[in-house]
């Protein structure tokens, strides 16, 4: 009987793991169906609508419309406040491929209801003298667990990607500053950034590029691509450089003068973590290393105890 628990449990975690993974997984951002037909259109091939579907991967045919319908029906026990909250949230993380506030919920509550079952189903067959409080106790925290899971990947990933932000701005503004006192505009120094790397932020500066050559305003853009990216570092340049546009003052200046502000902060960044790295230390070194250092160093002393004439006095032997 243990056997066939490990085996379910292992399929099970196996299936949620997948479940994440098709949920958060990026991709390249280019649809299935239109790259089926630009390769038979390449290839000269004729074929019906039918054939290319059916070439399509079984996640795109079954796994994501099926998710799809799920997360539609969770959506309506959902509040209006937590489905903006989750699509905010998922702007923050990049918007994933195919990851949107449907799927989100869907992968939540697929998740709860198979960690669920999965302890219903190890209660039924094992630890029958526990009382039924702390089976359900358990079972609670189980489905809450699984239920939040998503959560903690995406807060995650938001970190991460905030993270790599702050990590380019100083690069990023030094090159803004040099492009511009080239000679070059503020739009085409954001495209030189863009070209030049490929991260989150010169990411972002592409599409306030193609936003504003959609016909939006710069300082809308910008200030969306701070909502998006929900940093403050950014939501402080972005009003300095609207500021300056409104006022007329010299790009470059403010440019310039946010670049120092950049990696002053990001030198007091460093100092903090540097100032964090003893405490954090501490733990692994009082749990694994002290207690190593003990064992290698007292054990050959303790033998040597044990076997003198002292062992009878101190071991009672």
């Amino acid at each position: 009987m243990s056997t066939v628990v490990i085996v379910l449990v292992a399929a099970v975690l196996i299936g949620a793991l997948i479940l994440i993974f098709i949920g958060l997984r990026e991709g390249e951002g280019d649809d299935p169906l239109q790259t089926r037909l630009a390769e038979y259109a390449a290839r000269g091939e004729t074929a019906t609508l039918e054939e290319i579907e059916l070439s399509q991967p079984v996640t795109e045919r079954i796994v994501y419309p099926l998710a799809r319908k799920f997360g539609e029906i969770a959506l309506h026990f959902t509040p209006q406040n937590a489905i903006q909250n989750t699509a905010h949230r998922l702007e923050l993380a990049g918007n994933p491929k195919g990851l949107d506030p449907t799927l989100f919920w869907a992968a939540k509550f697929v998740l709860a209801i198979i960690l669920g079952v999965l302890a219903i189903f190890v209660f039924s067959i094992g630890a029958s003298d526990w009382p039924w409080l702390r089976k359900l106790l358990i079972g609670a925290a189980i489905i809450g667990f699984g239920f939040y899971l998503p959560e903690l990947l995406l807060t995650s990933r938001i970190q991460r990607r905030q993270k790599s932000v702050v990590r380019a701005m100083p690069d990023a503004l030094d090159l803004l500053t040099i492009c511009v006192e080239a000679g070059l505009g503020f739009d085409g120094a954001m495209a030189r950034v863009y070209e030049k790397w490929d991260n989150e932020l010169s990411l972002e500066f592409g599409r306030v590029l193609r936003e504003i050559q959609l016909g939006k305003l710069r300082r809308d853009a910008l200030r969306d691509m701070a909502d998006r990216l929900g940093v403050p570092e950014m939501t402080s340049f972005v009003a300095a450089v609207i500021q300056s546009e409104q006022l007329g003052v010299s790009m470059a200046r403010v440019l310039r003068i946010q670049s120092d502000q950049m990696r002053i902060r990001r030198r007091q960044r460093a100092e903090e973590e540097a100032q964090k790295a003893p405490i954090k230390m501490l733990i692994p070194m009082a749990l694994l290393i002290f207690p190593s250092i003990c064992i290698v160093l007292m054990t050959p002393a303790a033998l040597m105890m044990m076997r003198s004439a002292l062992s009878g006095i101190l071991f009672g032997g």
